[in-house]
């Protein structure tokens, strides 16, 4: 999630789902309501101060146990908080910390987004693996996935020698230049294993390769890759979206289609991008954010941006910022790219194929015990059955604004984050969207 915000026109009924058309661009006659979803159930509250271990929700993984799909797990990062592991109760059944710091005066770990590899070769046979991004080391950890144990499922394999991703030295290593957003794919045609790492507040992507040693896993770097950071406008300008001094937008969000082998990179204040997984060829832009193009000046006491006018060369699907991209993939090859609207608490469907064509939206809302989700950073889909409670498909997304609110010593409301958990078929029913 980005840390400044644009000051534009009013956005009606935050969380409702209604935009106003003449403040971010909407064509006339658009749509202002969208379908509501409701989840099914959530994860308990995380809480960023000292009293939760400073854990922050950011980002899921749905790892499906293939032998019995009802006791799959949702692996979650907690930034300082580590990894936070739930059965499909939403029930916590792992906790696993960040690195303590290499040495006085250096950074502790701060787990920033995971994603998953399907049949890793090991010495002892094949296991699943969850990747994940420390942008507080700098780093990309691993840890192997034991469906056996139920009681402590994962257990950190990274390699003690892994590299840094970005930073030249340790001392560089801090929260400007480290290891933010990131996805993991296996290569079809040769069978090996990559992740592919954003740096915080820029605009460079880097693709490592992934390689068993022994019990352990490293990486190796391949190749990096730079979107960009200024446009050219229909009227000539130039433009970049105002930030603070020193950064360039930068791309959180991120998943590999595994049937075409590309890459969709939420730029947050820009948009949506497909590029070749292997960080090849040119990029281009499936879609782009309502506040494209908005002018703006960074106010350095608020550490905010400052709006002016808008052109109108925004779109009219994401709000932003663009955040968590996943696939709902049938396997063979159908179903749709989700993104997070996270400036209006929406979901946007796109199909996967050509141009990547608009679909629907849709927003998940409270009802009764369970509230909606606002603000949401991280999000993943599978269209597999995980038994009765969810027998089309899960969706599960961060609520960066959870409620109700807890009310610390102090008499303030205390910073409250958790997950939701969805059933596709609710989403299908609401939207028309195939299961």
């Amino acid at each position: 999630m980005s840390r400044r915000s644009l000051r534009l026109p009013v956005v009606l009924g935050a969380g409702l789902g209604l935009v106003a058309t003449a403040a971010i661009g909407l064509p006339a006659g658009a749509k202002t309501t969208i379908a509501s979803v409701h989840a099914v159930t959530e994860t308990p509250a995380q809480f960023d101060d000292d009293a939760g271990g400073n854990a922050d929700a950011d980002d899921p993984a749905i790892w499906r146990n293939a032998a019995h799909p009802s006791k799959s797990l949702v692996i979650t990062t907690a930034k300082e908080g580590g990894l936070k592991v739930y059965n499909l109760a939403g029930v916590q059944v792992q906790a696993l910390p960040v690195p303590a710091p290499p040495a006085p005066g250096l950074e502790s770990g701060r787990f920033n987004n995971v994603d998953l590899l399907s049949g890793v070769q090991f010495a002892d046979g094949r296991a699943d693996v969850a990747v994940v991004s420390d942008r507080g080391r700098d780093r990309i950890r691993t840890y192997r996935i034991n469906p056996k144990n139920a009681a402590a499922p994962l257990t950190d394999i990274t390699a003690q020698s892994v590299p840094r991703v970005f930073s030249a030295t340790e001392a560089e290593v801090e929260d400007q230049n480290t290891a933010y957003g990131l996805a993991a794919y296996t290569d079809r045609a040769t069978g090996k294993h990559y992740a592919i790492a954003s740096r915080r507040n820029n605009t460079t992507l880097k693709l490592v390769e992934l390689k068993v040693v022994g019990t352990a896993i490293t990486y190796t770097a391949v190749r990096s890759y730079s979107l960009p950071a200024t446009f050219t406008l229909p009227n000539g300008t130039r433009w970049a979206p105002c930030d603070e001094p020193g950064s360039t937008p930068q791309v959180e969000g991120m998943v590999v289609d595994p049937h075409t082998g590309k890459l969709y990179a939420g730029q947050e204040d820009v948009g949506i991008w497909k590029l070749n997984a292997n960080l090849t060829g040119t990029s281009a832009l499936v879609d782009k954010v309502r506040e494209f193009g908005i002018p703006g000046s960074y106010d350095s006491e608020t550490d905010e941006c400052v709006a002016g006018a808008d052109p109108g060369y925004g779109g009219t699907h994401v709000s932003a910022d663009v955040e968590g991209l996943t696939i709902f993939d049938d396997g063979a090859g159908e179903g749709y790219l989700l993104a997070s609207s996270q400036g209006d608490n929406t979901f946007v469907a796109y199909d996967r194929e050509g141009s990547n064509r608009f679909v629907t939206n849709f927003r998940i809302a409270a009802k009764t015990t369970i509230d909606g989700s606002e603000e949401c950073d991280g999000a993943m889909v599978s269209s597999a059955s995980f038994g009765s409670a969810y027998p089309d498909g899960l969706l599960v997304v961060q609520d960066g604004a959870n409620t109700p609110d807890v009310i610390g010593d102090d008499g303030e409301p205390r910073a409250n984050t958790n997950f939701k958990f969805v059933s596709w078929d609710d989403v299908a029913d609401e939207t028309g969207l195939d299961d």
